[in-house]
């Protein structure tokens, strides 16, 4: 059965409680400083056996060696992710070898829609080049 969401099926919940709680585990999230290897051992040993881990955001994100770690003890059920920490990825990335992962050839960036905004933002960057303006530039 499908549930709908409304503001009494949503409660604001700790990073802790999420990783808990979570039986789908998907990763949105910036990379930066307070969330290199957010994704460790300790919030992983809080997840259940049965938990899934998606990554979407940043392979910086996760520390794929613990990831694959905890697949291999079965204390997390898979791991799924279309980014790693390098691409293209060493052969001695334990992901690559652990059970119940899956890596897609990180391309989400190329669906019909997100190629759209890309063309948009060129041609945007090309006419405000044209008419010396200022956008998207990095001086």
């Amino acid at each position: 059965t499908r549930r709908e969401l409304s503001e009494s099926t949503i409660k604001q919940v700790s990073i802790d409680e999420l990783f808990k709680e979570s039986d789908f585990l998907t990763i949105h999230a910036p990379f930066a400083p307070e969330t290199d290897k957010i994704i460790c051992k300790e919030k992983l040993d809080l997840m259940k056996e049965s938990a899934y881990l998606i990554n979407t955001a940043r392979g910086g994100l996760v520390n794929e060696k613990e990831v694959a770690e905890a697949l291999e003890e079965g204390s997390i059920q898979g791991f799924y992710t279309d980014v790693l920490s390098t691409e293209p990825p060493l052969p001695t990335n334990e992901i690559l070898h652990s059970r119940n992962s899956k890596i897609t050839p990180h391309i989400a960036w190329a669906t019909k829609e997100a190629r759209a905004r890309l063309y948009s933002v060129v041609v945007e960057n090309v006419t405000a080049y044209s008419n010396d303006k200022k956008l998207n530039r990095v001086d």
